[in-house]
């Protein structure tokens, strides 16, 4: 039994790849020819290229290759600069060559790797390492060449510092005079303990790699004595499928154990164990991510180990990412939700990929079962793009629009005219609840004191001053901070006089008009504020005051509306005025001396109602046209504009789709994705505010119209009608195909007709109702949801006007002999023909117009059907077509003939007894079944047995003789006669019998004479030169006759062939054979056959030329 073959150990450095090329391919098994080395160390910044090659000869399809890192990222989608990929065929020799080329290494690029090649029910897989070291730069370093830019020209790429501080580290090591130190000799004899302590000495940045590599070299140096064949390094499988593990041991009664991860493997229906002869087989049934793990397979102090990677079913996305707009700061949550929870999801930024430990500041990640979140905490101006989400199974993307942030005034500072002693208070409200602000009176500063308070409570601004002072008086404004944006107000004080008259006064009214007042005795009101309208009142005695709206007094002193008197002065007050408020006021005051009288408008604004009638009237590839109508009531202030949000059918986040106000109550929404169905809603935009939103337009889909359709000609054209045929559009579009429009107009006109009212969905159309002689151009206009294509318009006009063509039949070429068919068959023959005007088709049988009751004719304008439904023999005879258009026509003649079995042979006699023969004679039968009887099959019987034998078949003579027939015996004949149909349904018995009688016998026998067969050996076929692949079985032949048996000598080079074991000769019949076992080029040669016995000798030669194969050559 040979022993294993231990592999080679790993190279120490990067410098070796050939060598571990040869130790690969000893190993070499399944699909792979060549597999990539399973280490390789690669210098930073140098390229390196790895090289696959998988043998099709035995394969029924083209096999599918993946570059995967780690377990399960395809590196097929990283394709670019940085990845290179290639594939190449070799049709001689059938092989595959793939590579995986990997420009400017950088660190990132360490890890494990694995290729996996598919090919039907077919799998295999192989996995290796890189390993990434620094370059070393002798001599002095380049400052300016250290600031390039990664992956980029001149002027793209980020800056990238790492050659500049790799450079300026090389400078210190030369200066330390160290002997040379063997790190791999150091790792080997260390504790496990010390190798993070050796790694920081010696700046080792992947110790990972270098100890899986340095666990291989330590397995190698063991030879196995247990195994014949080990386990593969690696098993892949699909999620629920199953898997089998084998390996080969030298004992085949040796007990093995099957470890997974450690842990001894029990036997159970998911974990089959088998062992058959020297094979033992591990096969997990219904693999799950839990399968996905390291597995050994021990022999008492030796094992065997692999790594099995379970692959996910693709992960689908379920529900797609939704577009935002936001402004800066806002928060912003990219949610989709996949098909089956704890799926992996990579998520990037334009063409970066997002990652926790890279981004964490800025992003965070969130798993909710099936749904996944990216979250922006803050976004800012620079986060706007395009976010990406994958699976292995799908992909969805979704827009983020980052705008400047607006602070908006929700309420401005009122004007205020207070008396002494009394508190003022400014008030105004921002979008904003974290704006912070000053206020300044006549553009002073001013500083909070006892008297003097401010305040910032969520989105409220407050200025309070108590006992208001007339130095009080003058302009005070807030400015918030970071905005270009000022509020300001009035303070009026109110001087109160008295005067000590000592006589009466008539009342008076003493209106304020600088409030908000913004015409004479017009005062507006915001819904929802408070207004008091503090009135001074004079007059002696005081006077009294009567409130009232329109015809009805205002009297409550209590509630929402109210009025207040206090001396020389009435208050009237509306608590969160509403629309009903708006209206003329009347304040009439009276005492003994007179009346005074004033009328005051009050105009309620409000926020307008919100628009109505929200519709998509077109829609693009990527853009759609929505219209809608003016609110009904505008709030009392003109409407300044429109705000637009949309979003996808299905979602619940809205998009903005603009910040400043839109004046046209028509706009164009772009930047939208093709077949995704979306939504839009509308706010009304006024001095007051923004209205409610406007119910959701009916869902639409931006679509854009099919292409033209394509090859659009006339199919036929009559005195008023032209027939069109057509093809459907190359491109149609996820709107689909509606139908189309066919349209003509008159040479010279504009005007186009339509020829059908509604779609029509096939690709032929026949336009009716033409003028006879006129030129018409005909188009056709494919149609969808998005509208109408470009029309396809034929390049010249047609003349409506029928051609007359001569009547033409194409009689098919079976039906141009005679035709054919059995009693009871079913005979249907279509004639196609040709002609215009439509030909008019006549059917004749034998001269005379068709029976309709025995025959079915049936006439379209291209063709006619003759049809018997169940054929009989009066319904053979000849049969002519007559096609005719007016003073034209053409003939076509049918053969047709029906014919069943023939009847029996007649007057079947035995003429002639003599021996053991007997002669037999008939007549051809009376009914020959309407088809030439072909033949006669002849019986004979013993009258003993009654058994029936034939004894011809065929016979096409209205005789025969029967010979060999027992002597003694009876026997009696029956004839079959035979047509087209075949046998006749009953023989015909012979009327008499034939009786061999028994006669003495005597056997007179001839003298034997013996040939002499002696001959000198003599070759008939000889040697043939030959020219053979080295490695390749082969054989020479030849062959020989001579009498008594020659004995055979085979000799190369005049040398004879002993008993070499490389060497078979056979003799087989004469025929001599030389098999050669897999000849070298020391097998080539003259090689010489002898045949030599008592009469005489003879011989043949011939060249064998052995040939090395040329994959050997190109090695």
């Amino acid at each position: 039994m040979p022993e294993p073959v231990p592999e080679a150990a790993p190279p120490a450095d990067g410098g070796s790849e050939v060598d571990d090329d040869e130790n690969q391919s000893t190993s070499l098994s399944g699909l792979f020819v060549e597999k990539p080395a399973e280490n390789v160390v690669a210098v930073a910044g140098s390229d390196v290229t790895f090289v696959a090659k998988v043998d099709a000869s035995t394969l029924t399809r083209k096999p599918t290759m993946k570059w995967l890192k780690g377990k399960w990222l395809d590196l097929g989608s990283k394709a670019g600069k940085h990845l290179q990929f290639k594939e190449t065929y070799d049709r001689n020799t059938k092989i595959y060559t793939y590579e995986m080329k990997i420009v400017k290494v950088v660190a990132g690029d360490a890890g494990g790797y694995r290729c996996e090649v598919t090919a039907k029910d077919k799998c295999d897989s192989s996995t290796f390492e890189i390993s990434v070291e620094a370059a070393h730069q002798e001599g002095q370093a380049d400052i300016l060449s250290a600031f390039k830019r990664a992956d980029a020209g001149e002027d793209e790429g980020d800056l990238d510092f790492s050659a500049l501080l790799k450079a300026t580290k090389k400078k210190k090591k030369p200066e330390k005079e160290e002997p040379e130190i063997d790190v791999w000799e150091l790792l080997k004899n260390a504790h496990p303990s010390e190798y993070e302590k050796i790694a920081f000495q010696y700046g080792i940045t992947d110790l990972r790699g270098m100890l899986k590599r340095l666990k291989k070299m330590k397995e190698v140096q063991k030879p196995s004595e247990a195994f014949l064949k080990r386990l593969e390094s690696c098993y892949s499988v699909e999620k629920g499928k199953k898997i089998v593990m084998s390996c080969e041991v030298l004992d085949p009664n040796v007990q093995v154990k099957w470890l997974k991860n450690g842990q001894e493997i029990k036997p159970s229906a998911k974990y089959v164990m088998e062992a058959n002869g020297n094979v033992r087989t591990l096969t997990i049934n219904k693999s799950n991510l839990s399968d996905d793990a390291a597995y050994e397979c021990v022999v008492g102090e030796d094992k065997c180990s692999t790594e099995v990677y379970v692959k996910e079913p693709p992960i689908t996305i379920t529900k797609l990412m939704d577009d935002y707009h936001v402004v800066v700061g806002e928060r912003v949550e990219f949610e989709i939700e996949v098909s089956e929870e704890g799926a992996h999801v990579m998520w990037a930024f334009e063409d970066q990929e997002i990652t926790k430990d890279k981004d964490s500041s800025k992003y965070r990640f969130k798993k909710d079962g099936k749904k996944h979140t990216l979250i922006i905490q803050e976004a800012t101006l620079d986060d706007a793009g395009m976010y990406h989400a994958w699976t292995n199974g799908g992909h969805t993307k979704g827009e983020l629009e980052v705008e400047e942030k607006e602070l908006e005034v929700l309420q401005d500072i009122a004007d205020l005219t207070v008396r002494a002693t009394d508190q003022a208070v400014f008030k105004c409200e921002v979008s904003d609840d974290k704006v912070t602000g000053k206020w300044f009176k006549d553009g002073v500063e001013v500083l909070p004191s006892e008297r003097i308070k401010m305040s910032h409570i969520g989105r409220f601004h407050r200025l309070v001053i108590d006992d208001v002072k007339p130095e009080d008086a003058g302009d005070y404004t807030f400015v918030p901070d970071g905005y270009a944006l000022s509020l300001s107000a009035k303070l009026n004080f109110l001087e109160i006089k008295i005067d000590y008259v000592p006589r009466q006064d008539p009342p008076k009214i003493h209106l304020d008009t600088t409030g908000n007042m913004v015409s004479q005795n017009t005062i507006i009101v915001v819904a929802g504020n408070k207004l008091r309208l503090d009135v001074e009142i004079t007059g002696e005695p005081a006077p009294t005051v009567v409130w009232s709206k329109g015809e009805e007094a205002v009297v409550a002193t209590e509630g929402r509306v109210r009025v207040e008197s206090r001396k020389d002065l009435s208050c009237f007050v509306i608590e969160g005025a509403e629309r009903t408020d708006e209206g003329n006021y009347t304040i009439c005051v009276t005492n003994p001396v007179g009346e005074d009288k004033a009328v005051l408008f009050i105009k309620i604004v409000d926020v307008p109602d919100p628009p109505e009638n929200v519709k998509c009237t077109g829609v693009g590839e990527d853009c759609a046209t929505i219209v809608w109508e003016p609110p009904k009531f505008d709030g009392g202030a003109p409407i300044k504009g429109y705000l637009m949000e949309r979003k996808k059918k299905g979602s619940s986040r809205w998009t903005k789709l603009n910040f400043d106000v839109y004046e046209s109550t028509t706009y164009e929404a772009k930047r939208m994705i093709e077949g995704v169905l979306y939504e839009m809603r509308v706010f009304a935009v006024n001095s007051i505010g923004l209205s409610q939103p406007s119910l959701n337009s009916k869902p639409f889909m931006p679509i854009a119209p099919t292409s033209e359709p394509t090859r659009l000609t006339v199919h036929d054209v009559t005195d008023s009608t032209c027939s069109l045929r057509w093809l459907a559009p190359e491109k149609i579009g996820a709107g689909g195909l509606d139908g189309y429009v066919i349209e003509y107009c008159k040479e010279g006109d504009t005007e186009w007709v339509a020829a059908n009212t509604d779609l029509w969905e096939k690709q032929g159309f026949v336009v009716r109702g033409l003028p006879v002689g006129e030129k018409i151009n005909f188009r056709v206009v494919a149609v969808n949801i998005a509208g109408r294509s470009p029309p396809a318009t034929l390049s010249q006009p047609v003349t409506i006007r029928e051609v007359v063509e001569h009547p033409k039949i194409r009689l098919p070429r079976e039906l141009r002999t005679k035709y054919i068919r059995r009693v009871g068959d079913k005979i249907n023959l279509t004639i196609p023909f040709q002609g215009k005007p439509h030909p008019i088709a006549t059917w004749l049988k034998d001269g005379q117009p068709v029976d309709p009751k025995m025959v079915n004719v049936r006439n379209t304008n291209v063709d006619s059907i003759l049809f018997i439904r169940s054929a009989e023999r009066e319904h053979s005879g000849t049969y002519e077509l007559v096609l005719k258009i007016e003073n034209m026509e053409d003939r076509a003649t049918i053969s047709i003939r029906v014919i069943e079995k023939p009847g029996p042979p007649v007057n079947v006699r035995v003429t002639d007894v003599w021996g053991f023969n007997a002669a037999l004679e008939w007549e051809p039968p009376k009914d020959d079944g309407n088809s030439e009887v072909t033949g006669y099959t002849i019986q004979k019987a013993d009258m003993k047995t009654k058994e029936w034998f034939t004894v011809y078949e065929h016979n096409r003579r209205t005789n025969c003789t029967v010979s060999d027939l027992i002597m003694g015996n009876e026997y009696q004949f029956r004839v079959y006669s035979e047509n087209l149909c075949g046998l006749s349904e009953e023989p015909r018995m012979s009327k008499n019998t034939a009786v061999i009688a028994k006669t003495g016998l005597e056997l007179k026998q001839a003298a034997y004479k013996e040939k002499d067969m002696a001959c000198a050996p003599k070759f008939t076929q000889p040697l043939v030169d030959r020219s053979v692949v080295a490695g390749y079985s082969t054989a020479i032949s030849c062959s020989v006759r001579g009498f008594p048996k020659p004995k055979i000598v085979w000799m190369k080079n005049r040398m004879i062939i002993g008993e070499d074991p490389k060497f078979l000769m056979q003799n087989n019949q004469g025929v001599l054979t030389l098999n050669i076992r897999k000849p070298s080029t020391f097998d080539a040669g003259k090689y010489c056959c002898m045949a030599v016995n008592d009469l005489g000798q003879d011989e043949v030669e011939c060249k064998l030329d052995v040939r090395v194969a040329i994959e050997t050559e190109n090695k």
